[in-house]
């Protein structure tokens, strides 16, 4: 048996052991710290490195390029939009009951959509809007609508005499609202008086927004317009709450993927990996402004001009931009323009950087050339 002397110097060493042990096992983990970044978005951000690393192409160049890559299951593709010709019978069926037709899934539903159109719907007259196009006048399509009902009104007129009409003045000078009154009240048994409207793209950037969609969704109530749609955004459905769904729009859902190239839509969307300097920035910069809600763009703009009148100034304060919005009633509190400029930023649209005297201040990172030419594209 060992002396107790040496047994209390045997567990004294041990515990010596263990203290270095733990003590290495510490520095080495502070160390490893020590040699991350500090957090873990920076850790991710120093990982995938920055868009910015990249060397970018023109975009002429890239899209050339992008035009020589040869399709792929042409033939696959071409068998599954005609196998959809089937149903066309059944869809026209549904806009004669007064549903809306949605059409949803992978790939370009144009040229199926415009197939039904010129083969099926010839008893109804089409008016085709470009969801996909960067901006739409959307009141000057339901004043053509408006219009193409006023001169079938009018030839019906001239059968029968002694009666008169409720409008006088050109429809794009008519209110929305006078314009929609006047939409619900066209009522005919008469096949050929119908207009359908059909729709690339309603999810599209110009007709995302809650003003759109409620103009399109009161258009589709009226009696004598149907409405063909395709959507593409996986989260077009929050466009629509169930009210505007089911007492409106009237949707019949349908899956029919194409697997088509976006050719045609993809045109106004700038390339990721294409460079273009300036001219390429206000383009990316207004796909992104006009894909945001009016309010958002009209905050944009307040900031924009106080930039450009005040180009010295090392950017314009927050609480300036508050109070100016305010005034304008863009706002209605510090929240509401927090969250429009959180999406400025998360889109480079606007920088922060503090001010002399330790104010948060906005700048646009882009010169005042390029920003005036952005103000008037957007409108």
């Amino acid at each position: 048996m060992a002396p107790r002397g040496a047994r209390a110097e045997a567990a004294a060493s041990s515990g010596s052991e263990d203290e270095e042990e733990e003590a290495g096992f510490s520095r080495s983990y502070f160390l490893a710290k020590e040699k991350e970044p500090s957090s873990g978005k920076k850790r991710a951000r120093a990982a995938a490195g920055k868009l910015s690393d990249l060397n970018l192409v023109d975009e002429q160049v890239l899209r050339a390029s992008l035009a020589e890559i040869p399709p792929k299951h042409e033939e696959e593709v071409d068998a599954l939009t005609r196998s959809y010709k089937d149903q066309y019978r059944n869809w026209l069926f549904e806009l004669r009951c007064g549903f809306g037709l949605l059409m949803y899934g992978f790939g370009s539903k144009k040229q199926l959509l415009e197939d039904f159109a010129s083969t099926t719907l010839t008893d109804f007259t089409v008016i085709v809007i470009n969801g996909y196009l960067p901006s739409i006048n959307l009141k000057q399509v339901i004043a053509t609508i408006a219009e193409m009902f006023w001169d079938q009104a009018k030839s019906k007129r001239k059968r029968q005499p002694g009666t008169r009409s409720q409008l006088s003045q050109p429809f794009p000078s008519q209110s929305f609202d006078d314009i929609i009154s006047f939409l619900k009240r066209q009522t005919s048994d008469d096949v050929d008086d119908q207009v359908c409207l059909l729709i690339h793209n309603i999810d599209g950037p110009a007709l995302r927004d809650a003003e759109s969609q409620q103009c399109l969704a009161q258009v589709s109530c009226c009696p004598q317009v149907r409405v063909v749609a395709s959507t593409d955004h996986v989260n077009a459905p929050l466009l629509w709450d169930k009210k505007m769904v089911h007492t409106q729009y009237r949707w019949s859902w349908y899956h029919v993927p194409t697997f088509a190239p976006y050719k045609v839509e993809c045109v106004f969307y700038p390339l990721i990996l294409a460079s273009g300097g300036h001219a390429q920035t206000t383009k990316t910069a207004l796909v992104v402004l006009q894909s945001l809600t009016p309010n958002a763009q009209s905050v944009f703009r307040v900031l924009a001009e106080y930039q450009l009148a005040n180009e010295k100034e090392e950017g314009m304060p927050v609480s300036s931009l508050y109070t100016k919005c305010r005034e304008r009633f863009l706002v209605s509190s510090q929240v509401t323009l927090n969250s429009h400029l959180t999406e400025f930023k998360d889109h480079d649209l606007v920088k922060i950087r503090k001010h002399s005297d330790g104010q948060d201040c906005l700048r646009i990172p882009l010169v005042s050339d390029a920003l005036e030419k952005l103000l008037q594209e957007l409108g």
